[in-house]
């Protein structure tokens, strides 16, 4: 039993999988070929913002986004204390600084009550990160910006499908950033990812930056690095596409039975079950539960053939490459101890699901 399993996606989608790869050898635009406006097109679309750039990962998204924005040494970016390190490592790489705001224990995304606080005046924008499928609380969070007059970029790598109050994650702020790795609710078959934004020259910007700031071929207007998504890639996330909308119901309906299931164990206090904030629909990209003795039940679990994920077993200032940053964040440290993400795809079988909420029960 996989924690993820694409290979029965693959045989979900093979012919058009196939056929769009095969297009892409024949004619042999391996890089900017025609699947990356069309794929830029579908996304824009999907997400409801008038542009759409594709990248090569999702770190990209949000450093050429930093850049575009002119953030750079001297800068400070406000950001949350749990998340993958690519959140900060991009910061770091654009020349800021990061600087951390806890988090809310139950959903491990921003805690908006502690946001404002963390502003200073070399503060240059705030990026939220929306964690294990849902959202941040975008609402609070532009609230805040607008009346500080600071830009949002959205972290959206793990909650692409998501709404926010009807808003698609990546499609409310000044610039939403997604990653397209394969683990993620939309993945190709290698690194890729996307920025998102209606502001036009931001857009423009960023398709410079992502092509060593090139405005014209070999004329070089800015410095820029090579973060061009390739068709390849841009083929793959087509023909997934055709199924993304099907998936996401899939994983929604997989993730209510969980939830349904184990109630009993969230009321006998042994687990805490994802909590889903009121105007949130999650993507569902990770099924994250809380428990004490995590380590514990995780190698009991894979002795049982049950296979889970941390994520993610330190908060950022926790890490050595960020020890400089390091400070108080009780609930990031708490999270970090206790979560616990369960197999989760679109194609879990029924029959999985009950040996895997059984195995549970059994450990705790």
């Amino acid at each position: 039993m996989p924690l993820i399993d694409l290979k029965m996606q693959q045989d979900q989608i093979r012919p058009n999988l196939e056929r769009s790869i095969h297009v892409v050898l024949h004619h042999g635009q391996y890089v900017n070929g025609p699947e990356i406006s069309k794929l830029e097109g579908v996304l824009a679309d999907f997400v409801g913002v008038k542009h759409c750039v594709s990248v090569s990962s999702g770190t990209d998204a949000l450093l050429i986004s930093l850049l575009s924005l002119g953030i750079g040494r001297g800068d400070e970016v406000v950001t949350t204390a749990f998340s993958f390190i690519g959140t900060a490592e991009a910061i770091l790489l654009a020349g800021a600084t990061p600087v951390f705001v806890d988090v809310d224990v139950r959903t491990g995304n921003m805690d908006v009550d502690q946001l404002d606080s963390r502003i200073t005046h070399r503060t240059r924008a705030i990026l939220p990160v929306s964690l294990y499928g849902q959202t941040a609380n975008m609402t609070k969070i532009k609230e805040i910006a607008g009346i500080r007059r600071l830009p949002v970029i959205e972290d959206g790598a793990q909650s692409f499908g998501a709404h926010h109050n009807h808003v698609r994650s990546c499609g409310g702020t000044t610039i939403g950033c997604t990653s397209f790795f394969p683990a993620k609710s939309l993945g190709a078959y290698g690194d890729a990812g996307a920025c998102f934004t209606d502001d036009s020259n931001l857009a423009e910007a960023m398709r410079e930056i992502l092509n060593h700031g090139q405005k014209e071929r070999y004329e070089h207007v800015r410095v820029g690095l090579n973060g061009r998504m390739d068709s390849l890639q841009a083929a793959v996330l087509l023909a997934k596409l055709e199924v993304f909308d099907q998936e996401l119901e899939s994983r929604k309906r997989i993730a209510n039975h969980y939830s349904e299931s184990m109630s009993h164990l969230e009321k006998e206090n042994r687990l805490k079950l994802p909590f889903i904030e009121h105007g949130n629909c999650s993507a569902w990209t990770q099924y994250t539960i809380q428990v004490t003795d995590r380590d514990h039940i995780k190698n009991a679990l894979a002795e049982l053939g049950v296979p889970t994920a941390i994520h993610y077993p330190k908060s950022l200032p926790d890490q050595i490459a960020l020890s400089e940053f390091h400070g108080v964040f009780p609930n990031s440290e708490e999270l970090a101890k206790n979560v616990l993400s369960l197999p989760m795809h679109p194609y879990l079988r029924e029959t999985e699901q009950k040996r895997i909420i059984e195995k549970i029960s059994s450990v705790l």
